[in-house]
């Protein structure tokens, strides 16, 4: 990450959200009052937290703060580039559309309607910017349509397919 790019951290859900820059983390007087207890420091106000849950890969934290708990999503600049390219995912969300991530042209269908597909397995490939990328499925279902075909053009955001 970018020394000058910040985390921007959602809380409970979306309810609030604000950058927090990395070198904000110098003014923290962060100690340890057992575990997973902590005793905060930040602009001269005193905090007292504590973590109740922490799912790191996905950056979750479900904290208690002075009483009250918080449910904290950490994003940095890659989060956010992944998420503007349109490569994000809806977690457990069952994706029966698929799109195109980005511009680009079929170069090949490798399935066909009513096929059964396994979250992982190439559906078709799209070239964009000299690089074949295979476009894969999210989850287990089966190919209800194809709305495009190889050979054609295709605009980011455009249908791709239709599974059930």
């Amino acid at each position: 990450m970018e020394k000058n790019e910040p985390f921007i951290i959602s809380v409970n859900g979306g309810q609030h959200e604000f950058a927090f820059m990395p070198e904000d983390a110098k003014n923290l007087d962060i100690v340890p009052d057992g575990a997973g207890k902590y005793q905060i420091i930040y602009h001269e106000r005193s905090y007292t937290a504590e973590l109740l849950e922490a799912d790191y890969p996905s950056r979750q934290l479900l904290l208690r703060i002075n009483g009250v708990a918080y449910s904290l999503h950490i994003a940095d600049h890659y989060d956010r580039l992944v998420k503007q390219l349109g490569l994000h995912s809806g977690g457990g969300v069952k994706q029966n559309t698929i799109k195109a991530p980005m511009p680009g042209l079929v170069l090949n269908l490798m399935v066909a309607p009513g096929d059964k597909v396994q979250k992982g397995d190439g559906l078709l490939i799209l070239e964009a910017m000299k690089m074949e990328n295979v476009i894969k499925a999210a989850n287990d279902g089966v190919v209800k349509t194809i709305a495009v075909q190889k050979g054609i053009a295709v605009d980011k955001g455009q249908l791709l397919l239709e599974m059930e």
